[in-house]
């Protein structure tokens, strides 16, 4: 479950705050949902103003674009480092930053997959 985590009861001096307002359903956040190196799942999420969000839960493939600017779809072979967290790298699970390891060489994540429902890389390391 979300967490409603809101502003802190006090301020660093020690003096008390009035809440400016209640809980929205707003405040919650979103549910973190891994996304991992497999075959291509995706799930669509209504999110604020009657918005979609499309989250990917496994997928396969990157856009990665080399240093000259061309962009090919080529395959994820794993997750060779993760600093999110250490454990994603075991997992093989996706995030922004992430070092993924393609038929064309290393790569650095730099969209947010779980959030956009898509995963770009920039080519780091040739194979």
């Amino acid at each position: 479950m979300p967490t409603w985590h809101l502003r802190s009861q006090r301020k660093p001096t020690g003096k008390l705050l009035k809440p400016l307002r209640k809980k929205r359903r707003m405040d919650r956040g979103g549910i973190f949902l891994a996304p991992s190196v497999g075959e291509i799942k995706k799930r669509i999420d209504r999110v604020r103003g009657g918005n979609r969000k499309v989250r990917l839960l496994a997928v396969n493939l990157a856009n990665v674009s080399d240093e000259k600017g061309k962009t090919k779809k080529v395959k994820i072979l794993g997750v060779v480092q993760n600093p999110a967290n250490p454990h994603y790298t075991r997992r093989n699970i996706l995030t922004k930053g992430a070092i993924i390891k393609t038929e064309i060489g290393l790569a650095r994540v730099t969209s947010r997959p779980c959030q956009e429902g898509i995963v770009n890389a920039k080519l780091i390391e040739k194979a």
